[in-house]
């Protein structure tokens, strides 16, 4: 039989090469990404992965951090939360340093309770829902503007051009509430209410039910809280069956993906944007960028949701670059709360130990028949 002595040991010899492996894991600042690889939304995790990529290729190229290559471990959700969490389960597993760039409301929230119990950084989300940011947690960084922000914007536009029925097609998961929240919020202020809503399920472009409820509501406007595949989807179908208003999107879309999936149908669509242009003569941070993108793939072509991927990594790099040699988690999220000063094209970002929302910047940009992007 043991002694509670050996039985010590023996317990101590056990988990002595895991700690080892987590030892030699700390030479790289490994982190974790949960995004849509495949399925419906795969452009917004791929081009998150992409612009990150960007940056960090180049950061490595140049040493690293404190000697210490990034390391960006993607796992492909599929944009289904219980994927991310299964993800986000084997990335604590793994002992990763921080979580990064994940992809999406539904995941995000699937992922945080897990990043706060253990204690892991969870840095610029692509998403701009409240739940995320209120209440505060200390280990939540944020680059983007909120759906609160963007939806505010869309509905100040549209009526201030005297059009005030506004209907709302959304996503019928955490991420289309956050949306049409943001709707309902912005016209309250101004005493008005939805003409009507519908919504499409997560990864679905089964649109028909949405449009046999909206299209004869007759709306001045449609506000859409989606992936670009079912905004398209409904924007085509809406069209055909005879509607002839405008159509609105928060940056969620993805841009170029919904520009890519309407062609010519893309005149006229609206789509608000929290991230600086990353098109045409650049000088600065998105010059940066774009030098950036074109040494990782000479044929990328840059686009908002990218250019988000390598803010985002630029982030973390200056708080990592903070720390010296021996980065902590903790470290990391004080260094990130002295971090101020990114500015481009109206973007500006700063965090602060009570303010780990970094911008609240907002403008509206319109879609050409041509796959323009106009601001």
């Amino acid at each position: 039989m043991l002694t509670r002595r050996q039985a010590q040991l023996a317990l101590a010899s056990l988990a002595l090469p895991a700690a080892l492996a987590r030892a030699q894991e700390r030479r790289a600042i490994v982190l974790g990404q949960s995004v849509p690889l495949t399925g419906p939304a795969a452009q917004l995790g791929l081009q998150m992965q992409l612009g990150a990529k960007a940056y960090f290729d180049a950061v490595n190229a140049a040493g690293g951090v404190g000697g210490m290559p990034i390391v960006l471990k993607t796992l492909d959700d599929g944009y289904e939360p219980t994927r991310c969490k299964a993800n986000t389960e084997k990335f604590i597993q793994e002992d990763v340093f921080a979580l990064f760039g994940y992809v999406g409301t539904p995941t995000s929230l699937a992922a945080l309770p897990l990043a706060t119990q253990a204690k892991l950084p969870f840095i610029a989300p692509f998403t701009g829902a409240e739940a995320l940011r209120d209440p505060f947690n200390r280990l939540v960084f944020h680059i983007r503007g909120s759906y609160y922000d963007e939806t505010e914007l869309i509905v100040k536009q549209l009526t201030q051009l005297d059009l005030k029925r506004i209907a709302v097609f959304h996503q019928n998961d955490a991420y289309g509430q956050a949306g049409l929240k943001g709707v309902q919020r912005a016209l309250d202020k101004r005493g008005l209410q939805p003409a009507a809503v519908a919504t499409v399920e997560r990864n679905s472009v089964d649109v028909a039910a949405a449009v046999k409820a909206l299209v004869p509501a007759k709306a001045e406007a449609i506000v859409q809280i989606s992936a670009y595949k079912s905004c398209a989807a409904f924007i085509r179908e809406a069209r055909r069956a005879g509607y002839g208003g405008q159509f609105h999107n928060v940056s969620f879309v993805g841009t170029q993906a919904l520009a890519d999936e309407l062609g010519k149908e893309a005149a006229g669509v609206v789509i608000s944007q929290v991230m600086p242009s990353p098109f045409g003569t650049a000088v600065g941070l998105v010059n940066d960028y774009q030098l950036a993108l074109h040494k990782l793939d000479a044929k990328a072509e840059p686009n908002y949701t990218s250019i988000e991927g390598y803010i985002a990594a630029r982030v973390i790099v200056d708080g990592l670059r903070r720390l010296g040699g021996h980065p902590t988690r903790e470290g990391l999220i004080s260094a990130l709360e002295t971090l101020s000063g990114y500015e481009s094209r109206g973007y500006r970002l700063s965090f602060g130990p009570a303010k780990h929302v970094g911008s609240s910047f907002v403008e509206l940009s319109m879609l050409t028949a041509e796959g323009k992007i106009l601001r």
